[in-house]
């Protein structure tokens, strides 16, 4: 990554046992190891319960202006899993080849990762990603974004498109 585009990003965990300390999240952790990999600035994640929490500290992470905002958990079908319905009234508009690339990529592992309902967008200047609560999840997203979060941030700060070295 180039050293002049240092990416400032949040990691957001829906969770209501991890928020409520039934137990300790796994996956928050494991991302912010990674987008520090990536060479991202990037704080402890965020853990909050599912549901309305999420959006409040969706809201809070654009108007400090981060460049990435990723979610962990709350994606999938059960009645608790809010978060894309919630990223959807963040989002300005969608960037849903991100979602669907993650989706993909997990596929012929885990055939159940059909079942996420995970959404990705733009909020003003920020890239929202929602991602599996699971590791695996994590990973899976952490695989994707990588080569395509420096050209994406680089475009939202008003950057031409210039071309990827292959």
């Amino acid at each position: 990554m180039d050293k002049a585009l240092v990416i400032r990003a949040r990691v957001i965990v829906a969770s209501n046992r991890a928020a409520s300390g039934v137990y300790e999240d796994t996956s928050g952790p494991l991302l912010v190891s990674g987008l520090r990999k990536l060479g991202c600035a990037v704080d402890e994640p965020v853990v909050v319960p599912d549901g309305e929490p999420v959006g409040q500290a969706l809201r809070e992470a654009v108007a400090q202006g981060y460049d990435l905002v990723l979610t962990s958990g709350g994606t999938g079908i059960t009645p608790t899993d809010r978060t894309p319905d919630l990223t959807r009234t963040v989002l300005d508009y969608e960037v849903p080849g991100i979602a669907e690339a993650i989706r993909a990529h997990s596929r012929d592992r885990v055939p159940t990762s059909a079942l996420s309902r995970a959404v990705s967008g733009v909020a003003g200047r920020t890239l929202v990603v929602n991602l599996p609560g699971s590791t695996g999840g994590a990973k899976d997203g952490l695989a994707v974004l990588g080569p395509i979060l420096p050209h994406a941030v680089d475009q939202l700060r008003g950057g031409d498109h210039t071309r990827l070295q292959e």
